[in-house]
């Protein structure tokens, strides 16, 4: 009888203490999510200082019309400076269809707006053959894709069938209308705008429509200083706002950026970063393909040039969420637990 009562005071003892050693770690755990913020993943690159001269006109003239977004400004920057494209994410009406409007203007392009909507067409995007009776003859009428700077707004309110109408243009910049391939004018850049998949009449962009993406941003709200400078400055007119910079000059600026190199410890650690979140674990399904190792070099190329330095692990880090958030697919379980992809990156990366 005694023997019993003393085990049985043993053992509750070793659950008292199983339960505190489980709530330490679980309240360490929650700990190390609230603080995901504050690591210098979550920074990303609203902090960047550009010191390239050439560059320092483009983003003085930007934060004059766009108050805020500076992170977004700095990523559209290197999406134009390694001649790619840019998908960002947020809701209606935070002024991601003005930044690129601006843009446009400063750069000095041919522009194109195309607003997506349900019952779009493939032909709305890339063009139609039509039959000429003067000529006898079937004509092609080339579409809005065919532009220096695409704006695909909204793109997620198309079908899946019209979203893949630009793979072949963000890929290999070629158009494919019937029979006939035509060359894209360079530079081609697109930037695309979409809501989030929580609004009505939105298609979520397949896998191989987001890995066309260099970059994927999210916009956030402004701060209450920067909002009462909003007030201030709406009315002021993009028209006025007289050319930078050349396209001849924006391409010798692309060329710039391709020649430079990083330190193989840089290229070392791009790899491992990709592996890392390669391997599947709880929240990870499918992990970034190889495009992603190479878009995290292009980018901190056009990192370098903009800084006018050598590049370091944190420069690595800071770009890591806009490279690989739309590239890596969460598992059942991380939905279930209301995980965002942001998340599920630091908290790999934090567990190296």
């Amino acid at each position: 009888m005694l023997f019993a009562l003393f085990a049985l005071i043993i053992f509750v003892w070793i659950l008292v203490f199983y339960l505190a050693f489980s709530y330490e770690k679980v309240d360490q755990k929650i700990k190390k999510i609230i603080d995901f913020e504050n690591t210098i993943y979550a920074k990303e690159l609203k902090n960047f200082e550009v010191k390239n001269e050439k560059i320092l006109p483009i983003t003085n003239k930007l934060w004059e019309y766009i108050i805020w977004m500076k992170n977004l400004q700095n990523l559209i920057l290197i999406s134009l400076l390694v001649n790619d494209h840019i998908l960002v994410e947020w809701m209606p009406g935070l002024a991601k269809t003005r930044t690129i409007l601006v843009i446009s203007k400063i750069l000095w392009l041919d522009f194109k707006r195309i607003q997506f909507t349900p019952d779009m067409l493939p032909s709305d995007v890339i063009g139609w053959e039509l039959y000429n009776k003067n000529t006898w003859k079937f004509e092609i009428f080339k579409g809005p894709i065919f532009t220096n700077l695409l704006l695909a707004d909204e793109i997620n309110r198309a079908t899946p069938k019209v979203q893949s109408a630009l793979l072949e243009a963000m890929q290999e910049h070629k158009v494919t209308i019937w029979w006939q391939t035509y060359e894209l004018d360079k530079p081609f850049f697109v930037m695309a705008t979409q809501n989030p998949l929580e609004q009505e009449w939105v298609f979520p962009l397949p896998e191989a429509q987001l890995d066309r993406f260099l970059l994927k941003a999210n916009v956030d709200y402004p701060s209450f200083e920067e909002e009462k400078q909003i007030l201030d400055a709406y009315t002021k007119s993009i028209d006025d706002i007289s050319k930078i910079i050349t396209k001849e000059e924006l391409l010798a600026m692309q060329d710039e950026v391709i020649q430079m190199d990083l330190w193989e410890d840089i290229k070392n650690y791009i790899v491992w970063v990709v592996e890392k979140l390669r391997e599947k674990n709880d929240y990870i399904e499918v992990g970034p393909s190889p495009r992603a190792s190479i878009s995290l070099l292009k980018v901190l190329k056009a990192i370098k040039y903009l800084k006018q330095g050598e590049i370091t692990k944190e420069d690595v880090d800071m770009v890591l969420l806009p490279v690989l958030r739309h590239r890596i697919k969460l598992t059942l379980r991380a939905l279930a637990e209301k995980k965002s992809v942001d998340e599920v990156i630091i908290e790999t990366l934090l567990n190296k």
